[in-house]
């Protein structure tokens, strides 16, 4: 079987809540003079990049909360634990993107209807602050990003808000020099199609994950092949492959015992499980079964 998948990662799920806080507190404030910017100048799009900026705030803050009800271990109701917590947050953050991307669309639309007098020189100025302002954010969040699906979350409102600042900048730039009002409209468009480009396109595997979907990074019928091809095992059906959270891969399946080796099936249970831990997957319950007496008309994935 394939191995070094990313469901081998040993994360340590305290570093980084020091940087997290940092982040916050800098996009915070970022957003309030942003706000009061693009008020004074008459700038959407300074306006539209410092409500991107307000929602990187708060995703991190769904980030931080996610991250450490994640920790929790399980229980009598949660018997999984809550490492999901990561996951759901990870939704919520590409919804509002999504939502956001959208309202800056219709913003910009009544915009290009009845264009509004810039100041550029303080677009330009704010904006080049918040764009100093975002990479320290995606700095401090970038190392954590490669290994959370819900930093990587925050991490991505980061990295759209820079590139939000920088359409500012040169915004501001073409209304100083050539009074071009339509700018600003049309780069809020440019901000919100690469916020709605990025979430749609992310939110995907969150979805997945979610709805039990099998790893990305595995193929549920080679691991189900590699399995039966086990020196023992006659058959898998009722198969279920799924990531329990982020970084934890699952199966569940019933084995048939060849016939005449049932007294192996300690010795095959074991060669099954350490041929998935070396796949990625570390949760497994097999349900073994005597070829004699082995479900009949059943499906080799999930429940007929």
């Amino acid at each position: 079987m394939p191995h070094d998948h990313h469901h081998h990662h040993h994360i340590d799920p305290n570093a980084g809540d020091g940087r997290l806080v940092w982040a916050v507190a800098v996009n915070l404030g970022l957003t309030v003079a942003q706000i009061v910017g693009g008020i004074l100048s008459g700038s959407l799009a300074l306006i539209a990049d410092a409500l991107h900026n307000l929602s990187d705030a708060v995703a991190l803050v769904i980030a931080f909360v996610a991250r450490r009800i994640a920790r929790k271990g399980a229980t009598a109701t949660m018997t999984f634990g809550y490492g999901r917590a990561e996951v759901v947050a990870a939704l919520i953050n590409y919804t509002t993107l999504i939502l956001l991307g959208l309202y800056l669309c219709y913003e910009a639309v009544l915009r290009l209807i009845d264009p509004q007098g810039v100041d550029g020189w303080l677009v330009v100025i704010i904006a080049g602050i918040a764009l100093v302002v975002d990479l320290v954010t995606a700095a401090l969040t970038w190392a954590m990003a490669r290994d959370s699906v819900n930093i990587r979350a925050a991490f991505l409102h980061n990295v759209a808000d820079a590139l939000g600042s920088v359409a500012v900048i040169v915004a501001g730039t073409l209304i100083i020099l050539y009074d071009w009002r339509l700018i600003d409209p049309l780069v809020t468009f440019g901000i919100a199609g690469y916020i709605l480009w990025m979430s749609v396109s992310e939110i995907g595997g969150v979805i997945r994950i979610l709805m039990l979907g099998s790893p990305a990074d595995l193929e549920t019928d080679r691991v189900l092949d590699e399995l039966r091809a086990i020196d023992g095992v006659q058959d898998i059906h009722h198969a279920h492959l799924w990531q329990m959270q982020e970084h934890e891969a699952a199966i569940e399946a019933h084995v048939v015992v060849s016939e005449g080796r049932w007294n192996e099936a300690d010795a095959i249970k074991a060669r099954l499980k350490t041929a998935l831990k070396q796949a990625g997957i570390g949760h497994a319950t097999l349900e073994l079964e005597c070829a004699r007496h082995a479900c009949t008309d059943v499906p080799r994935i999930g429940h007929a």
